[in-house]
């Protein structure tokens, strides 16, 4: 399988004055077209800072990062905005959804600003909230506002989900309900899909599994044997 992504000795150091702290040293690897891929490590690892360089809401030091056959590196302010907007799906640990919109206008409001998106109503109804739709995020459950959170991504048809921490703020039973979405959408849609944890259980649901400790990559690992979340407990 081509890669769609490559990391290419990506380094990323942030400046505090006359201080220069590395976060990401030296990172290699590539992640193929419809994979999982589980990025794990303790707080303070890089996996952050690297999801964010691949989302294009931060910028590397040098190296190289190329998605498909575009390089993400070189592109200037408006090309990262238009990148972002077009190309990834985010899901983050909290949901980030507009208080004052039902769940339908969560996903309404991404949308209209593409083309070609996936019908809000379809989308939501394909995560199971056919009966929350004109529910706002108060009135949802947590597993259900990360729901909305993941329909609003998927709305996109994004080459790239990115997810950092997607069940850290949920109960078991509802993060094993949301990483069986996650699987399901990618093996469904042949997305790739990009998890941030500091759960190693989750790797036995990984195609593709990247261990990180201080900002380097320790190792990649292809896993010939993946789980269904039904399988993995933690």
């Amino acid at each position: 399988m081509s890669p769609l992504v490559s990391f290419d000795k990506v380094n990323k150091i942030y400046k505090t004055g006359y201080v220069e702290i590395p976060a990401l040293i030296d990172v290699s690897f590539q992640i193929g077209e419809g994979e999982i891929c589980v990025i794990v490590g303790q707080s303070g690892a890089g996996k952050t800072t690297l999801l964010n360089i691949l989302g294009g809401m931060d910028t590397l030091t040098s190296g190289r990062l190329i998605l498909g056959n575009k390089e993400i590196s070189s592109f200037n302010k408006h090309e990262l905005t238009k990148f972002r907007r077009e190309d990834i799906g985010f899901v983050f640990q909290f949901y980030n959804l507009i208080p004052n919109l039902t769940a339908l206008e969560n996903v309404e409001i991404v949308t209209q600003m593409i083309k070609n998106p996936l019908p809000a109503e379809q989308i939501l109804k394909s995560v199971g909230l056919e009966h929350r739709l004109h529910n706002f995020p108060s009135q949802l459950s947590g597993g259900e506002q990360q729901r909305v959170a993941i329909a609003r991504a998927l709305a996109k048809k994004p080459k790239l989900l990115l997810c950092d921490e997607p069940t850290g703020a949920l109960d078991y039973q509802t993060g094993r309900q949301i990483l069986k979405l996650l699987q399901d959408q990618s093996r469904l849609n042949g997305m790739l899909v990009v998890i941030v944890t500091h759960n190693t259980a989750l790797t036995a649901m990984a195609d593709r599994v990247i261990h990180m400790k201080s900002g380097r990559v320790v190792s990649v690992k292809e896993n010939h044997e993946v789980l269904s979340i039904e399988e993995i407990e933690w």
